[in-house]
């Protein structure tokens, strides 16, 4: 009897011993594997063009993809104008899931057939996809300067959000070279400005010149005015002097160098966002003084998807997720849906970003943003 219930015992040791391994063995594994990351996840290959490293980067959203959706995102860097042009294949020769382009103007133009008089590749059947991070362009200046807009006419407060009421009057301003002392800012030298990328080598300053000239054709840029607004233009752009190639750097100089250094800069709403979520010491040295301008109207810039395969498809679902969506916005200012203001504008912490924007013109088509650049660089 002694015998059986030690053998009995001894079982239930060895029994407790080995649930006690397997609980400590679950206990110390890695906690940043999930489940998902133990079985096997879905590569889906991206070809991503620039202006949007962090957020596809970010830590959580790729946690996201993998626990939720079983996707491992391969991103591949693509300048944006080859994108449209050479075959979009991997190094290894392998087709890709999808492409996520930087402008809406290159995913239009992407679903065109190649122009192959230019020597343009074939191009893959686009399944799903359209706009997906977006984020308008806006006016950066200082609360000084913009006081005396605003007693100029030029821009409007409403509801706490400036607004350039009077873009045409602004423009003449610059175009006719008034200086910043002619509207009773005697201390700032030199002409009115809006320093901005050039629009010859960068993405960002062909949009802005885009909203220009939409704005100089009276909301509609056709093949009839286009040729017309384009000598203005060409004036507006030898006036406008040194540019900066890159957004970041010039947004870097608007906030080291001031409202003497640079009075009036364009860029998107997202920069001031991402520069508060991530340096928040800084922004709360200039936050009081910063004044963002809504341009009426504006201009997308989108971050547009095209799927060319199922993986590619499900990639795309993502963004219907509600916590991707919302790091989206308050981490790196992009709104996942144009214009329908399902943010809650007061957890950036910014004061001035209304919560939708409504006026804007559409983006130009591919063949209109060749001959302005053609005509610019000239």
């Amino acid at each position: 009897m002694n015998k059986k219930v030690l053998g009995i015992a001894i079982l239930a040791v060895l029994i407790c011993l080995m649930i006690g391994i397997k609980v400590f063995t679950e206990y110390n594994s890695d906690p940043n594997v999930s489940d998902l990351d133990n079985k096997a996840l879905t590569d889906v290959t991206i070809a991503v063009g620039g202006g949007k490293e962090d957020f596809i980067a970010d830590t959580r959203v790729n946690e996201i993809m993998r626990e939720k959706y079983g996707i491992n995102a391969i991103y591949d860097s693509w300048s944006n104008g080859k994108i449209v042009k050479e075959p979009l294949v991997r190094k290894d020769g392998s087709n890709y899931d999808l492409m996520f382009c930087s402008d809406q103007r290159f995913l239009d133009y992407y679903r065109l057939s190649p122009d192959k008089s230019k020597g343009e590749a074939d191009r893959n059947r686009v399944l799903e996809g359209g706009l997906t991070l977006n984020t308008p362009i806006v006016i950066y200046s200082w609360d000084t300067i913009v006081d005396s807009l605003v007693l100029e006419n030029i821009v409007t407060n409403q509801d706490g959000v400036y607004y350039i009421t009077d873009m045409d009057k602004l423009l003449t301003y610059i175009l006719e070279g008034k200086k910043w002392s002619d509207i009773g800012l005697d201390m700032l030298y030199g002409n009115i400005n809006i320093a901005s990328t050039d629009p010859v080598t960068s993405s960002p300053g062909a949009t802005y010149y885009g909203l220009l000239l939409s704005i100089m054709s009276g909301g509609s840029v056709t093949e009839g005015n286009l040729e017309e607004n384009l000598p203005k233009l060409k004036e507006f752009y030898v006036k406008s002097g040194y540019m900066n190639n890159t957004p970041a750097d010039l947004f870097e100089r608007y906030l080291k160098t001031g409202m003497g250094g640079e009075p009036i800069i364009v860029d998107y709403e997202k920069s001031i966002i991402e520069f508060a979520t991530s340096n928040p010491e800084g922004f709360k040295q200039v936050k009081d003084h910063i004044r963002i301008l809504y341009p009426s109207p504006t201009i997308w810039n989108s971050h547009c998807i095209a799927t060319f395969t199922e993986n590619g498809n499900e990639y795309n679902k993502i963004f219907d997720d509600q916590e991707i969506c919302q790091i989206a916005w308050e981490k790196y200012g992009f709104r996942t849906g144009v214009g329908i203001g399902n943010y809650d504008v007061s957890k950036v912490g910014i004061s001035g970003i209304p919560q939708t924007i409504t006026k804007t013109v559409s983006s130009l088509k591919m063949s209109m943003y060749d001959r302005l650049i053609e005509y610019l660089g000239n």
